[in-house]
């Protein structure tokens, strides 16, 4: 059996509108197991760190023994929470890789309505960075990259895929091919 308590683990990844409430959140901790304890939380959170100025760089606070590192940028506020034993430059790493797949996808165009119109490509996103607390990925272009290439089509025509998803489907046509 494989111990995983050495590894930094998040407890939960928010992303709330300039209100505190939610646009996408993943919780990866049974630390809040109803809805309306989720939801608590997330008004909580938003209203300790609301009056701060996380808009340059990302601002960090201990609430309720979790480390909850954030960032607000135009309309959306940014939210990684862990445990307050874990390392606070993990967590931010989490949030910045984050914060940059996100504005990739968006265009640099990062506000609310603009979230909402791409929230599955946020969720995706939610998805590749984190997988049940274990932190996979904070390499924001690589994580926009993988979001893409999941929700780009094979079958699409070369002129809508970037250069990279251009090769993966002619990769993947010519394995095809040979292995017929």
């Amino acid at each position: 059996m494989v111990s995983y308590s050495s590894c930094p683990s998040i407890k939960n990844i928010l992303l709330l509108d300039s209100e505190g409430k939610r646009v996408a959140v993943k919780y990866f901790s049974d630390e809040w197991p109803t809805n309306t304890s989720k939801i608590a939380f997330e008004k909580f959170v938003f209203s300790k760190t609301v009056k701060t100025n996380a808009r340059t760089e990302a601002e960090i606070t201990l609430l309720d023994d979790n480390i909850i590192i954030y960032k607000f940028v135009q309309d959306l506020h940014f939210f990684v929470t862990g445990g307050d034993d874990e390392n606070e430059i993990v967590l931010a790493s989490v949030l910045q890789g984050f914060f940059d797949a996100v504005t990739l996808l968006l265009r640099n165009n990062v506000d609310k309505r603009e979230a909402l119109e791409n929230l599955d490509l946020i969720l995706l996103c939610l998805d590749e960075i984190v997988d049940g607390g274990m932190i996979l990925e904070t390499n924001g272009p690589l994580i926009a990259e993988k979001v893409t290439s999941h929700s780009m089509d094979a079958d699409s025509p070369l002129s809508e895929q970037t250069l990279t998803q251009a090769w993966a489907t002619a990769r993947e046509h010519l394995t095809r091919t040979l292995l017929k």
